[in-house]
């Protein structure tokens, strides 16, 4: 799915055939906090997009909310203790730390699928 990023948000992008327009909503919010912008082109679907988030952020600091992102790029996965230890032996052999290790096989990962 191809997203669009704004100040650590992440927007998606869909297409209504019917309405003959773009639309999407940022991800990952609270449950009781949809935000959806749209746009007849992907230029005003972008600006759209970027409105509301700015939108979303002054709402919250008048109110004195913290507003809350759409992920904020740490993850904390579980393995096993061997596949921990074959991680660090692998990253180890290539050079990198773990977590470099693991971002690169995730974004390779990734790119595969997206194909």
């Amino acid at each position: 799915m191809k997203t669009l990023n704004y100040k650590g948000y992440i927007g998606s992008i869909e297409v209504s055939e019917e309405d003959n327009c773009l639309f999407g909503k940022i991800l990952d919010l609270p449950n009781d906090t949809m935000i959806s912008y749209e746009g007849e082109t992907v230029e005003q679907l972008k600006s759209d997009f970027m409105e509301a988030v700015d939108a979303y952020i002054a709402y919250c600091k008048e109110n004195g909310i913290a507003p809350h992102k759409s992920y904020s790029g740490s993850l904390n996965i579980r393995v096993s203790s061997e596949t921990h230890s074959r991680i660090a032996y692998l990253a180890q052999q290539t050079g990198v730390s773990i977590n470099a290790f693991i971002r690169q096989i995730l974004d390779k990962q990734i790119a595969a699928m997206s194909l």
